[in-house]
Order: structure tokens, then C-alpha cells, then sequence
């Protein structure tokens, strides 16, 4: 497998990210970069974004949760942001993201007791991995995302936006962004998510992505993620529901998680007011207010 690495310049003057980069071999070589905020020994968060977008998309999000005395990690998938890039589509696989993040996750970095934080794609990563190691999980909170298992139709708005990824000649990575948005990106904000990608040989795993989605039942991912859906609905770890309300790509699962699983019986899950399918960028301190809520009132019920 072969990588692209983004230049450094490309990150110069990032408006409200001052988090230094950090760094990590992960397995298959892959270079992954992620951020960190508040203390060391605080309880970890695990925010893993989705596609097309990168750890920047948290950086309000990861400002209330230091305040709060979390410790925010927000990594860049393989293929975004500052992580490297596989050259080719088809080097991407659900399962690989699955093992990467795994791999940067408990690793590199040996976290216990995550707070696991995960939208669109990152949501998709990250409940496989709750899954698969319930052991190093203390909660999850699910932000307009879900687990697809190809067993049932996905909404015509996705099938609309995979269309427009695959077939655009050039790929207008702020574009993409602002369209799951209410609120109008400033410049600077656009350049940033335009930042990891400075031509399109770099934009491999944005292609890829809504691909890998398993949208029929013999999807290669398919009975991994249905395995998955087996273990959290009887998990019980304490499972937070913080969707928007203008979220036409997720919104749906919304009812679904909070009926399924058995962890998010009796809580009280916030309903993020004006946001649309990018909440942490419309609503990301708001969003970070409930997650700080959700750790800090489980920690001290324990």
C-alpha cells in the first residue's frame, strides 16, 4: 500500500485549532495523526469524525470538554486530515478503518475507559470497535450516525450524496461540508477542510468512503456490523442519543438507538437545536456541554 502524506504548509493558520499534532504508526504502517486537549489523567474521550471531513471538525467540541476536565482525542481516519493517505479507492476497506483506529486507540495510545464520541463514519468505526472490546468502553455517545447493516434501505439523500462523490471530476471537499451545515462556513473555515487534500490523488479516501456503507445484505461488512448490532443492544454501557434536529442523512436512527439499546433506557438524550447533519460545526459547543454532562454525571454515580 502506498501513501501520500499532506505537507505541513497546508495546516498553517487553522482559525480555533491550536492542538499540536501528534503522531502514530498504526497497523499496516499508516501514519495516523491526532489532537489532544485538558488534562493527561482526565476521562478519556474518543471523538471520531466522518466523511469527508477531519479532527477539526471537534475543535469546539474538544474546548468544552477540556474546560470540563476531559481528556478530548480527536484523530484524523486514515486517508483525512493530517493522517496518511492510501493512493488508491480500493486500499480502503471498513475493515481496515476498523483496525486503525483500534490500533491508534489501544496501541499507540492503551486507553481504558473511553468515552466513546463518534458522527457519521466515525460512528460506523467506532461502535464496531465498542463492540468488539466492550472492555475499554465506559459509554458512548452517538451523534448522527448508525451501524448499517445493509438489511435495510438507506435514505434517498445518501444515495444522492454517494452519487455526487463518485461521479464529481473534482471533488469539493468544503462543499460537501457546507451542504451538511445550517450555518454559512466563513472562508477560513472552508480553506481548512479543503487543507488536507491539495489535489485530488489525495482525496482516495473521501472517494472511497460511501462506498464501503453496507447498503445490501451481502455486503462484505455486513455480518461483522450485524454481530455488532447483537453485542450493544445488550450491552448496557450507558448509551447518549445527541442528534440534531435538521439531520435528513441520520436523523431516522435517531428513534432506533434509543429503543434498541439497553444502555439508553432512563436517560435523558438532548436533541442538538439548529444543526444539521455537521453538528459539532453548527452547534459544537453545545454539543461539547453534553457530552461533558453525560461523563461528568456518570462519573459520579459510580
Amino acid at each position: 500500500m502506498d501513501f501520500l502524506r499532506t505537507p505541513d504548509e497546508r495546516f498553517a493558520g487553522l482559525p480555533a485549532f491550536p492542538y499540536e499534532p501528534r503522531y502514530a504508526e498504526v497497523t499496516g504502517g499508516a501514519r495516523m495523526a491526532y489532537v489532544e486537549a485538558g488534562p493527561a489523567d482526565g476521562p478519556p474521550v474518543l471523538l471520531l469524525h466522518g466523511e469527508p471531513s477531519w479532527s477539526f471538525l471537534y475543535r469546539h467540541v474538544m474546548a468544552v470538554l477540556a474546560e470540563a476536565g476531559c481528556r478530548a482525542i480527536a484523530p484524523d481516519l486514515v486517508g483525512f486530515g493530517r493522517s496518511d493517505k492510501p493512493s488508491r479507492p480500493e486500499d480502503h476497506t471498513y475493515a481496515r478503518h476498523v483496525e486503525w483506529v483500534r490500533s491508534l486507540a489501544f496501541d499507540a495510545l492503551g486507553l481504558r475507559g473511553v468515552t466513546l464520541v463518534g458522527q457519521d463514519w466515525g460512528g460506523l468505526i467506532g461502535l464496531r470497535l465498542v463492540a468488539e472490546h466492550p472492555d475499554r468502553f465506559a459509554r458512548v455517545v452517538a451523534a448522527n450516525t448508525g451501524l448499517p447493516t445493509g438489511d435495510f434501505p438507506m435514505p434517498e439523500v445518501w444515495h444522492r450524496f454517494r452519487a455526487a462523490v463518485e461521479e464529481a471530476p473534482v471533488l469539493d471537499i468544503a462543499r460537501f461540508i457546507q451542504s451538511g451545515c445550517v450555518t454559512e462556513l466563513p472562508e477560513p473555515v472552508r480553506r481548512a477542510y479543503d487543507a488536507p487534500f491539495p489535489s485530488e490523488e489525495f482525496k482516495a479516501g473521501p472517494r472511497a468512503m460511501p462506498g464501503l456503507v453496507p447498503i445490501t445484505p451481502g455486503d462484505p461488512a455486513a455480518p461483522a456490523n450485524r454481530a455488532a448490532w447483537q453485542t450493544l443492544v445488550s450491552l448496557g454501557l450507558p448509551f447518549l442519543v445527541a442528534f440534531s434536529d435538521r439531520d435528513p442523512i441520520t436523523g431516522g436512527m435517531a428513534p432506533i438507538l434509543k429503543k434498541s439499546m439497553r444502555g439508553a433506557a432512563g436517560l435523558d438524550h438532548p436533541v442538538i437545536a439548529g444543526a444539521g447533519h455537521f453538528l459539532q460545526e453548527d452547534a459544537g459547543r453545545e454539543l461539547g456541554g453534553a457530552i461533558a454532562a453525560f461523563v461528568r454525571n456518570a462519573e459520579s454515580a459510580a
